[in-house]
């Protein structure tokens, strides 16, 4: 079997591939992209899509958490990223689902905020990572990739101030389904690794880690994803843009 995947450093679907192919003890070869490079890296090794995680298995090319996880679960059934019961299942790929479409752009956009300010932290997010040029020079040179990401994403102002408010009711959304069984068990699932990593992201801005601390769903990330390259320094975000603990918002769009 030859698996080869394609990731972004610091990004957090693929840290959920990686541990994905690491809970079913599957050996593969990492390739390391530059972000925002990566859309048309990935067009020339003719994938259908432009985003990572993406995975080559013996030639087949496979993209997105849920897609490679249904992959993996085909190659080596135990154990299994997705249940096999209905009832569970249906429930593991609605927050599965949520975790993709919502909880990822929490973290994602606001990071890109974060290093339109700041270069100097996008370093932290490389650590271990194989890029083909230095970091450093990486970093220095950055200034229109990160412009470029920053559009990319639509890490606005309007956008990151808007997820941020939302952040306390989504961290009370983990901490229900760990509370429900659907995530936090013994056996990590497909939800449990897309949750995971995206909650380790936030935890790398130090601005929201009193926040998530100490709560339940915290406490996954931190289990499943002890290790997590980059941090964003206190006070990178404005002051006025950080929710209280303890509010609540409605969910993001």
């Amino acid at each position: 079997m030859d698996v080869t995947l394609y990731v972004i450093p610091g990004s957090h679907p693929a840290r959920a591939a990686r541990l994905m192919l690491e809970r079913k003890g599957i050996p593969y070869r990492r390739v390391d992209l530059m972000p925002v490079v990566a859309k048309a890296a990935l067009k020339a090794l003719r994938f259908p899509g432009v985003t990572v995680p993406a995975m080559k298995v013996d030639g087949r090319r496979v993209q997105g958490t849920k897609q490679i996880a249904e992959a993996l679960d085909a190659l080596r059934p135990d154990p299994p990223l997705i249940p096999r019961d209905p009832e569970v299942r249906a429930k593991v790929e609605e927050a599965e689902r949520w975790a993709d479409d919502e909880l990822q752009s929490i973290g994602r956009r606001t990071l890109w905020w974060c290093f339109a300010r700041d270069r100097a932290p996008m370093a932290t997010f490389a650590t271990g990572a194989r890029l083909g040029v230095p970091v450093g020079l990486a970093v220095r040179t950055g200034a229109p990739l990160v412009a470029l990401g920053r559009r990319l994403n639509q890490a606005t102002d309007e956008n990151v101030r808007r997820h941020l408010a939302a952040l306390p009711a989504a961290l009370d959304r983990v901490d229900a389904l760990v509370a429900e069984g659907t995530i936090g068990g013994d056996d990590p699932n497909v939800a449990d690794y897309q949750v995971a990593t995206s909650v380790r992201l936030l935890l790398a801005l130090d601005d929201l880690r009193p926040l998530i601390e100490g709560r339940p769903a915290g406490e996954l990330a931190l289990r499943l994803v002890p290790d997590y390259p980059g941090r964003i320094p206190a006070g990178t975000l404005p002051a006025e843009w950080l929710p209280r603990a303890g509010a609540s918002a409605p969910s993001t769009t």
